[in-house]
């Protein structure tokens, strides 16, 4: 029995032997402390100074606006040049962006007036950066870790992505309420949550710098309209990929709550900025729970309709948390809600890039990025538009709803989604060729 656990042990951390790997993944901690404790404060400063639901829409809109013109461009950039270097020079920008986040908070007269363009001007440098760091970071993985540690390395990922998504809220709400004293210049609220954020990204660009992953050899290609769009065409001809990025487009678009949360914080559950941090970090506590039990116990046989399921479950727990008058209820009902889409997290990351050709992964990543930043800050958007019409507790409920038709109606118009078994490339390519060779007889 020992002997078993050992080698249980062994394989949960396979990832991890390699140097490339631990050095990227501790980046990766740090940049994302910092970016969601800096979402945080935005978030707050924005609705602050406006009040507005709409306003608070309009900052995941500056940050999809870029990744929507750019994507497919940066994934196709990701394909041909060194995806470190772009990797650095994106995150580079992020740090100049931060710098001015900092300057404007420090500045009050350059947000006076109920002023906030200037924050969005900054969002939009920012989801520049993201643009073109998102394909290339994500196709840089599997140049970190050998082949046989790949779905190990994406659990692992999501692993660390979510203890970073669930500390830095909380983080930021702690920083934001507490001044920095013995400074020459005391520093309270956002701030010192941007001073944060800019150290946790000096320190990523510092860890990456250290990384040497395997060099790719990559086929010499031109830039043109046919390479560009060469991973959108991929993603429409393999369904099994088309379905699982649709699916969690629309039901994490309609069904996200994240940028109504400062008015749930404030108006609803009079919880503050601390309550603020504690509603942000709740999904990632739920999805960390999760990916932990995915290293000890991964997926091996039904992913494809495992995961239709959690999505229904994450419908659901959203509109459990529109209803919600009660922190603890609305705290749990976002745990749930985390807890179930990691296991999508996992499954689509997976297809993904086991799916899909080396020399592709720049440019299908591109594709995903789009999908999930549509999901994402477009879903934000979304949300502060139709919260602006009905009011944040009916615009959470009906999209909670949606997902749930979502996940149905997605189990329908992709039946090979269901069928998706094991994650491995053998599995996966057998229904892509099972694909083609229906559409060669159709």
């Amino acid at each position: 029995m020992a002997d078993g656990d050992s080698r249980s042990s062994a394989r949960a951390g396979d990832a991890f032997r390699s140097r490339n790997f631990r050095l990227y993944q501790s980046a990766r901690l740090l940049a994302v402390i910092g970016a969601e404790a800096q979402s945080l404060a935005v978030a707050w400063q924005v609705y602050q100074i406006t009040n507005s639901a709409l306003d608070l829409g309009l900052t995941g809109l500056s940050l999809f606006l870029p990744g929507l013109i750019f994507m497919l461009a940066a994934g196709h950039t990701a394909d041909r040049y060194d995806r470190r270097r772009i990797i650095l020079l994106c995150y580079g920008l992020q740090a100049v962006c931060t710098s001015i986040l900092l300057w404007l908070s420090l500045h009050p007269w350059a947000l006076a007036g109920h002023r906030v363009w200037p924050i969005y001007a900054v969002l939009v440098g920012i989801g520049m950066g993201r643009a073109f760091s998102g394909p290339a970071s994500s196709a840089l993985l599997p140049s970190l870790v050998p082949k046989d540690h790949f779905v190990n390395a994406v659990t692992w990922g999501a692993t660390i992505y979510q203890i970073a998504n669930m500390s830095g809220p909380a983080v930021g709400g702690l920083l934001f309420t507490l001044p920095l004293a013995g400074t020459l210049l005391p520093l309270r609220g956002a701030p010192i949550v941007y001073l944060f954020t800019l150290t946790m990204l000096l320190g990523y660009l510092v860890l990456v710098g250290m990384m040497r992953p395997d060099t790719i050899e990559r086929k010499a290609s031109s830039f043109s309209t046919r390479t560009v769009l060469a991973g959108l065409e991929y993603v429409w001809r393999t369904k099994l990929l088309l379905g699982s990025i649709s699916l969690d487009l629309f039901a994490v678009m309609l069904g996200g709550a994240v940028a109504l949360l400062p008015i749930f914080a404030k108006d609803i559950l009079h919880a503050g900025p601390r309550g603020l941090g504690l509603l942000r970090a709740m999904p990632s506590v739920g999805a960390l729970a999760v990916s932990l039990l995915l290293v000890a116990r991964p997926i091996k046989r039904r992913a494809g309709v495992t995961m239709l399921i959690c999505v229904a479950i994450f419908g659901a727990a959203t509109i459990v948390f529109g209803l919600s008058r009660n922190l603890w209820l609305s705290l749990v009902a976002l745990i749930i809600t985390g807890a179930s889409d990691m296991v999508s997290v996992v499954v689509r990351s997976s297809m993904l890039q086991l799916a899909t050709p080396p020399e592709m992964r720049g440019r299908v990543s591109a594709v995903n990025w789009l999908f999930v930043g549509a999901s994402n800050e477009f879903g934000e958007f979304e949300s502060g538009v139709t919260a602006n019409w009905l009011g944040a507790v009916p615009a959470v409920i009906l999209g909670g709803i949606a997902s749930v038709i979502v996940t149905f109606s997605a189990s329908i118009i992709f039946p090979k989604l269901r069928r998706a078994d094991a994650l491995t490339a053998e599995s996966l390519m057998e229904i892509n060729q099972e694909l083609s060779a229906a559409e060669a007889i159709d």
